[in-house]
């Protein structure tokens, strides 16, 4: 039996080991995400305001799709349950 001391690196390394750079990835989402999120914010500005519609709108809807995917990859990248 190992000594409680070792048990939690060991399982630390085990976690990196089974899913490698997960923080790094989390801190990518999280980056991307709430860059996406403030353009959002500005292109929706731009929109209420009337100015260029036909440029913000796309952009508005491509920040909205960025926010979205790395919600997604954020959530598939989070450990299941049991594991």
């Amino acid at each position: 039996m190992k000594p409680l001391k070792e048990a939690k690196p060991y399982d630390r390394l085990r976690a990196e080991a089974k899913a490698p750079y997960r923080f790094f990835r989390w801190f990518i989402y999280v980056a991307l995400a709430s860059s996406g999120f403030i353009g959002a914010i500005v292109f929706l500005a731009q929109l209420v305001a009337g100015n260029d519609i036909e440029s913000a709108l796309p952009n508005f809807f491509l920040q909205i799709g960025v926010v979205a995917l790395m919600v997604w990859l954020f959530n598939k990248d989070r450990p299941k349950a049991g594991s």
